[in-house]
């Protein structure tokens, strides 16, 4: 791959209740558990990591479920929206199986996008879309032909776009395609998957609060760390504050906050999930960073229990 940005790396945000979130994206969007950790700032709390078999970047969603956390409130400065890549066919099956999970959804009139939210209120889409070749997680309850395949991108919902689009076109590789009302969709050029991301443009909304049910950030995909340091003087060069390079176990990354509020991530593709534990087995195990795994029995006191 070339040393640009290629898509979507992961998405994160936040629950309410561990064992719900789990149930919710492995049970009922089928997604894989591939890595079960804590979160680097809080070890209290689970960090879970859904996506395909391995992880693949541009499948990877992973939230925060921190225990009894409130409703956030949606709005500016925001991800606000996840666009999930489907098979061309698969709509009528997910609109049945949300409705069994006793989720409200809708389809979008015009386009094949049906639109829900989880339990927490996190809105997504499911979106018809052909030509996809990721392979997908499959259960005994759903198939190939209906699976979800991964990201196909993202909403950021911002009172003034102009600087935010500056930055997607101007330092991230992205090439705006066209616009719809306050919407404008820009497109990575790098890659065929996870590679949306819609601006929409609200001026009379009011910065939204996190919580449960809200975005947490986006990270954008590199190669590895070569290219992540590159992009990092890049974004400095802008003028726009930038974390030091972060060692997250799966992957390096680095932090900073788009000018319309979004908090944007860079992350590598390397080492991956499979860096301490085996294709087979991700997720089953809880796995500490290096700094609290003398601290395990406490914090494995700590955390829920978690029936899988």
């Amino acid at each position: 791959m070339e040393n640009k940005i290629i898509g979507l790396h992961h998405i994160t945000a936040v629950a309410s209740d561990a064992q719900k979130n789990y149930d919710f994206y492995t049970k009922v969007l089928g997604q894989r558990l591939v890595k079960k950790t804590v979160n680097f700032d809080d070890p209290g709390t689970y960090h879970f990591y859904f996506g395909s078999e391995v992880g693949t970047p541009g499948t990877i969603m992973t939230f925060f479920p921190w225990a009894n956390m409130k409703r956030g409130v949606s709005g500016a400065g925001q991800p606000t929206e996840i666009y999930y890549s489907i098979p061309v066919g698969a709509t009528d099956f997910w609109i049945n199986r949300l409705g069994n999970a006793g989720l409200v959804s809708s389809v979008v009139e015009g386009k094949n996008v049906l639109v829900a939210e989880d339990p927490d209120g996190l809105k997504f889409s499911l979106v018809e879309v052909e030509n996809d070749a990721r392979k997908a997680w499959t259960t005994d309850e759903i198939n190939e032909s209906v699976a979800i395949k991964g990201f196909y991108g993202i909403a950021l919902t911002v009172q003034n776009g102009a600087a935010t689009k500056a930055v997607l076109s101007g330092l991230l590789n992205y090439k705006e395609q066209k616009v719809e009302g306050n919407t404008t969709r820009f497109i990575n050029p790098n890659i065929d998957t996870a590679n949306v991301v819609d601006v929409i443009e609200n001026p009379e909304i009011p910065y939204g609060k996190l919580g449960a049910g809200i975005n947490h950030h986006v990270a954008f995909r590199v190669k590895d760390e070569e290219t992540l340091m590159k992009y990092r003087a890049l974004v400095e060069s802008a003028g726009l504050p930038i974390t030091e390079k972060i060692d997250r176990n799966y992957f390096y990354s680095l932090y900073f906050r788009e000018p319309g509020g979004v908090l944007f991530e860079l992350a590598t593709d390397n080492p991956g999930f499979t860096a301490d534990e085996d294709i087979k087995t991700l997720g089953e195990a809880l796995k500490l960073p290096p700094q609290y795994e003398p601290q395990r029995d406490r914090i494995e006191s700590v955390l829920p229990k978690l029936k899988q």
